[in-house]
């Protein structure tokens, strides 16, 4: 079905999904593939929200496809790792019907849809100081999606973050990535490349845009074309300004669009999947810290408006998370437009040999190549001298590994230099006097780097000291991959901030997704999945995707037990 006209919407539906991101996706198809006719509501002009721009990567632990690169994981040995990482931050029931039902939602979407998804041989979990943690299998990655079959429904997708793509909006994954780097060194590498910028120039000549989607966008694309096929109705720049349950079961909303309103009923239900309220500065200020900013890598839907539909109704947010938000730090580039370029700093450099990060004084805080979120946690955890930090390179080390949005493999300084994004000094003393610094303290930073890099192994922090952070490093470099001196001038900073990258405080809700009353007594038909539903981590984050596998995952339980409900309440209204 696709697209459709505001005015042309019915005024039943078996399901009501609000929210076009994963979990609205996996919603809206998997209440399909019941037989339950389905209306996708989604505020913005895009489909895909923050799951567009991400990495795509899902954790979904058992399932057949992370078997294959990992047959001796175990549902016992991933709950283990769970209670230890997660622990009473969050709700044990609702982690469990997660492990439950993962494998067969994935299995599902390969057999009955046009979602795929594959391994990859080295994806480890983030914690490693705990139980059973493993190198792959549990997180899995969209594969690769080609929309040319799509017609104009790709023109529906959220565009990518511009500072992801290469060649003014080509997109490229991991693979490409090291193809990329490797093109000169490798027959197979130049093939590589040599077809993906011949397939991009293609494409923009023939569509405007690169119709080759990978990661987040591969996942939101194969979701979005599966809801086409299952006969999903969307709606687009569509709000909710009233959600009151109705005599029969079913709940009523009354969505807005252009200054026309109109009353839709789900008779199974409603499901929440508007992506959280990261971008509600009420909701901001009453439940993230003080001390971060504004500025976020998200996509903008998700200001909350259905989270206020949902507490006149008596929803309560669920209590006990370690952290309400998920972090990343980020550096801020401003675009020749105006506008701000959010760089979440993930992976790409903070564990490479030759970096060091140092607090706004010039002392080091924290080891370098932990995950993103416990690196944001830290800052916001680290008081003044944290709201800020420096991301440190020599020339050789920036020259082969980039830092922020300077891509590695060489990319041309001088850009960056000019806006002022990249700090570039002949010395650590100029360094120092550049960035506001300590020289003192600063010196001393480097000189503690370049020691444990003559040692392989960093006493103070720990860096490199697991899986997970030895597989980020360099591969090329032993014995710690993640270890390298800083000596080379000129000397190069990007100032780091602590960013929200999506909300883990949600609905408290049943096993099943609907939501919960602060007595605990269920508010029948209303459901919550994504961002919308409380973290079933709990605040913290033990593995690549933690957010879009139970987004997925829950999407598909809240549409069933509604499409289930919608059936029944059918039966009593003819019955009576």
């Amino acid at each position: 079905m696709g697209a459709v006209a505001f005015e042309q919407m019915s005024a039943r539906y078996d399901i009501v999904v609000m929210g076009a991101g994963a979990a609205g996706l996996s919603a809206a198809v998997f209440g399909a593939l019941t037989g339950a006719r389905v209306l996708l509501v989604e505020r913005t002009e895009y489909v895909g929200g923050t799951s567009a721009l991400s990495g795509g990567t899902v954790w979904a632990p058992g399932t057949a496809i992370g078997k294959s690169v990992n047959a001796e994981d175990s549902r016992v040995a991933v709950a283990a790792f769970l209670d230890s990482v997660v622990g009473n931050h969050g709700d044990a029931a609702l982690r469990s019907a997660f492990l439950d039902a993962a494998p067969e939602v994935i299995e599902t979407l390969g057999k009955m849809t046009q979602v795929a998804f594959r391994p990859y041989p080295k994806h480890p979990d983030y914690e490693w100081d705990h139980p059973n943690p493993t190198l792959n299998g549990r997180a899995i990655e969209p594969v690769p999606f080609d929309t040319r079959a799509m017609g104009k429904l790709r023109e529906l997708i959220r565009p990518p973050i511009p500072e992801f793509t290469v060649l003014g909006g080509m997109n490229i994954d991991r693979v490409d990535i090291g193809h990329l780097l490797n093109r000169y060194k490798s027959f197979g590498s130049f093939a590589h490349v040599a077809k993906i910028v011949l397939r991009y120039a293609r494409d923009r000549a023939l569509y405007g845009r690169h119709t080759r989607l990978v990661m987040g966008a591969a996942l939101v694309g194969r979701l979005l074309a599966s809801a086409n096929d299952c006969g999903v109705e969307i709606v687009l720049n569509t709000s909710a300004t009233g959600m009151v349950p109705n005599g029969d079961g079913g709940v009523d909303l009354t969505l807005a669009c252009g200054g026309s309103t109109k009353t839709v009923r789900g008779s199974g239900g409603v499901i929440l999947a508007s992506g959280g309220f990261g971008r509600s500065a009420e909701r901001r200020a009453a439940h993230l810290p003080d001390a971060l900013p504004a500025d976020s890598p998200s996509a903008p839907g998700h200001t909350g408006e259905m989270h206020a539909l949902a507490d006149a109704l008596g929803a309560v947010y669920g209590q006990g998370n370690d952290q309400n938000a998920f972090w990343a730090p980020c550096s801020i580039r401003t675009r020749g437009d105006g506008s701000n370029a959010v760089f979440p700093h993930f992976v790409l450099d903070r564990a490479k040999p030759g970096s060091v990060c140092v607090d706004r004084h010039g002392a080091r805080f924290v080891n370098e190549t932990c995950s993103y979120h416990a690196f944001g946690k830290a800052m916001l955890q680290g008081g003044e001298a944290t709201r800020h930090a420096w991301i440190i390179m020599d020339a050789r080390a920036i020259a082969k590994y980039g830092l922020g949005m300077v891509r590695p493999g060489g990319d041309d300084l001088r850009p960056h230099v000019k806006d002022g994004y990249l700090i570039a000094a002949r010395s650590v003393a100029e360094l120092a006097a550049r960035t506001g610094t300590d020289p003192t303290l600063l010196q001393a930073s480097l000189d503690e780097i370049n020691a444990a890099a003559q040692a392989g192994r960093d006493d103070r922090f720990g860096r490199g000291s697991s899986a997970y952070q030895r597989h980020n490093g360099d591969a090329a470099v032993t014995p710690n991959p993640t270890l390298g001196t800083i000596a080379t001038p000129p000397f190069y900073a990007v100032r780091l901030q602590p960013a929200d990258i999506g909300t883990a405080k949600g609905f408290a809700a049943t096993p099943n997704a609907e939501l919960l009353r602060a007595d605990g007594t269920v508010i029948e038909g209303v459901y919550a999945a994504g961002n919308d539903l409380h973290s079933i981590m709990g605040g913290t984050y033990p593995g690549p995707g933690i957010t879009l596998g139970p987004a997925l995952v829950f999407g598909a339980i809240a549409a069933r037990h509604a499409a289930a409900r919608a059936k029944d309440n059918k039966g009593h209204s003819h019955a009576a």
